[in-house]
């Protein structure tokens, strides 16, 4: 199959304000040996993208491609005779024509080269427009409520801004394993979203004091596991002994210094993880998606899309606008279409 030498894609040449994004004409990306090309449908817009755009993530060069989710059909396969006769690679069953999500960067184009283990099958009751909104913030929720601390029934989970996308997440796959859902939003229409999504409290944190609804709820039991940013854990004072603090992305900015002898008063864990770090192998990677895209073909994990932007400059910085709003009036995913189904 023959491709363009350039396609179109959501951009930066500079670090700054939204006002950076443009849509325009980049090179067509390379199809490196052991890599998949896939036409993209869909690309999510996550707050790591805001990262990339302002330099708290720094590029390594310009122009720089956002995204880093998408989902779309597969337009080539691998030619590396090593990647073909791979056990894993084999497992997977890829085809041109498959629908697929992929879990790459410069997703945010109408093409996209990737490494073909972060490249997931799509089930065919799951639409596109889903796997394009559910890949990154599902396999986030899903390795952290695995590996960074493994819930369990009975235990207490606390989740800040648990209306947002992967907020939602974490409340229906940790619910799902029989945990108590406590998390914190700001208004009550996104309470009676996240109850709807597995919350089993939720606190309104503009008007309600979060530490002591929090003890109250738990009956001074505290937290067994928490996932905030450390600016919200005030002093760990509902965290309990022997507790875990996952603290995820900088929504909030980035991570403050912290004084790790502020652990030992109660022998807490703190870990700050990403979801890549969990999926580099190709049983990882296989493990994780197959599981993630089971729980929403079932409909343990639903995917709430809260609004679908058009693949224009306007429509890339109105949905970086959108989700970095303080306050948030977003609840769920934001995605943009980047080519009809």
């Amino acid at each position: 199959m023959s491709f363009p030498k350039t396609i179109q894609a959501i951009a930066i040449n500079k670090n700054g304000e939204v006002d950076v994004i443009n849509k325009e004409a980049v090179p067509f990306p390379e199809h490196v040996p052991g890599n998949v090309i896939v036409k993209v449908n869909y690309g999510g817009v996550n707050f790591i993208d805001t990262y990339f755009r302002k330099g708290l993530y720094p590029a390594k060069s310009f122009p720089l491609t956002l995204g880093q989710e998408a989902s779309g059909t597969i337009a080539a396969l691998p030619t590396d005779e090593k990647v073909l006769n791979d056990k894993q690679y084999k497992k997977r069953g890829l085809k041109v024509g498959d629908r697929v999500a992929i879990f790459t960067s410069a997703a945010h184009a109408e093409y996209a080269s990737v490494p073909w283990v972060k490249v997931f099958a799509v089930p065919n009751n799951v639409s596109l427009i889903t796997a394009g909104a559910a890949l990154l913030q599902g396999l986030t929720a899903l390795t952290f409520i695995t590996e960074s601390y493994d819930v369990k029934k009975g235990d207490y989970v606390f989740v800040h801004t648990v209306a947002g996308g992967l907020g939602l997440l974490f409340a229906q796959l940790a619910k799902h394993r029989g945990a108590i859902v406590i998390g914190t939003t700001s208004t009550q229409e996104k309470a009676d979203i996240a109850k709807q999504h597995g919350a089993d409290h939720v606190i309104l944190y503009p008007v309600e004091n979060t530490v002591d609804r929090v003890l109250e709820i738990t009956k001074e039991r505290a937290c067994m596991s928490s996932t905030m940013g450390l600016g919200r854990i005030r002093r760990f004072k509902f965290i309990r002994r022997k507790g875990t603090i996952v603290c995820v992305g900088n929504a909030s900015g980035a991570v403050p210094p912290f004084p790790p002898l502020k652990l030992v008063e109660k022998n807490l864990k703190l870990l700050r993880p990403s979801a890549i770090n969990y999926i580099v192998t190709p049983e990882e990677s296989l493990q994780y998606g197959t599981e993630l895209f089971q729980l929403i073909a079932s409909g343990v994990a639903k995917i709430n899309i809260y609004k679908e932007y058009p693949f224009t400059t306007e429509g890339a910085r109105e949905a970086q606008t959108d989700l970095a709003q303080r306050g948030g009036k977003t609840f769920g995913k934001l995605i943009i279409k980047i080519a009809d189904e």
